[in-house]
């Protein structure tokens, strides 16, 4: 018997149009609806479209509402696999809340496109049909929520949106792709750690976690402001393998007089964050600390986990987990 396959649509550029004045914009029907008999695949497909906007309007809301739905596919409904179409903006960090939360023991993939349905060299049918066979592939069992773009598959821990307009838009720093996608089958090359899984309440949305970038010459005004603000958690975006200019180094003691967590990330695309330098400022001396430093997870995948975190009841400590 063929699977069972899910399709769940939430908009995005995947399902947009471009104008005849070059704008593009939601279409009032998501132009994929009608294109599956178009694609290739051994499956017994379901569509339902959950949501339509665009990525930059996707909130913990929406993250809690997919990750309910695909849940009871899953478990109720007995879906043998899951694909997501998203807008692009937003698509990495979905996918890693998801990674974290979901409760389910089949293939999910997440696609979408850089290119509306009707321009020229429109990537989201095909992009649709690789997601389509990865979600599909026994290989892909096991693996967390899969980010399946440009005939590319990246794990959704590490990997980013890099470059505003190309196909090939998403790519893993460090790493690299955990497999490709080829007419008619996924393959996979490297062997992924096991995924963590925590579950999830509905008071996670109450958590307030903010995200910092640094720059050359930072003062302390954002973070004392934070500090002030009695924020769940601060993720800061340090320089290089996890530094921070001295001039910021009072609203660091600020947030941690407040009992307030602070994970350091790097600004850096490659790479992981290390406690190597013993400056003032330096990385060495901030996780002394009590610094976290988040050891190649982004600034804003480093948020989700902390958020996610600090709706556990926790057997280690906090750091512990990074």
């Amino acid at each position: 018997m063929s699977k069972k396959l899910l399709i769940l649509h939430t908009g995005g550029t995947i399902s947009m149009a471009e104008g005849e004045d070059g704008k593009v914009a939601p279409s009032a029907q998501n132009p994929l609806l009608s294109s599956l008999e178009r694609l290739n695949h051994p499956a017994q497909l379901s569509q339902e479209s959950v949501l339509n906007v665009p990525s930059p309007h996707i909130t913990l809301k929406h993250w809690e509402l997919l990750k309910s739905r695909i849940e009871q596919a899953v478990n109720q409904e007995g879906f043998d696999g899951i694909v997501i179409t998203h807008g692009t903006d937003t698509l990495e960090e979905t996918a890693y809340f998801l990674d974290l939360a979901l409760n389910v023991d089949v293939p999910v993939a997440i696609t979408g496109a850089m290119r509306s349905s009707n321009e020229l060299g429109s990537d989201g049918l095909i992009n649709l049909q690789s997601a389509i066979l990865v979600a599909l592939s026994d290989d892909s069992q096991g693996k967390g929520v899969l980010v399946v773009m440009n005939d590319e598959i990246h794990n959704a821990k590490f990997v980013t949106k890099t470059h505003t307009t190309n196909v090939a838009t998403f790519q893993t720093p460090t790493f690299g792709p955990c497999g490709l996608v080829t007419k008619n089958s996924a393959i996979y090359f490297q062997e992924l750690t096991a995924y963590e899984r925590f579950p999830v309440t509905a008071e996670i949305t109450k958590r307030n976690i903010q995200l910092i970038k640094t720059y050359a010459g930072m003062d302390s005004f954002l973070l004392e402001q934070l500090a002030q603000s009695q924020c769940d958690g601060v993720v800061i975006e340090a320089l290089g393998a996890g530094n921070l200019p001295p001039s910021c180094l009072k609203g660091v003691e600020a947030l941690l007089n407040a009992n307030i967590p602070v994970v350091l990330a790097s600004r850096a695309f490659n790479g992981i964050t290390q406690d190597v330098y013993d400056y003032e400022g330096g990385g060495k001396q901030l996780k002394q600390k009590g610094l976290i430093f988040t050891k190649g997870l982004s600034g804003q995948k480093a948020r989700i986990k902390l958020m996610v975190l600090l709706n556990q009841q926790l057997d280690k400590p906090l750091k512990d987990y990074f």
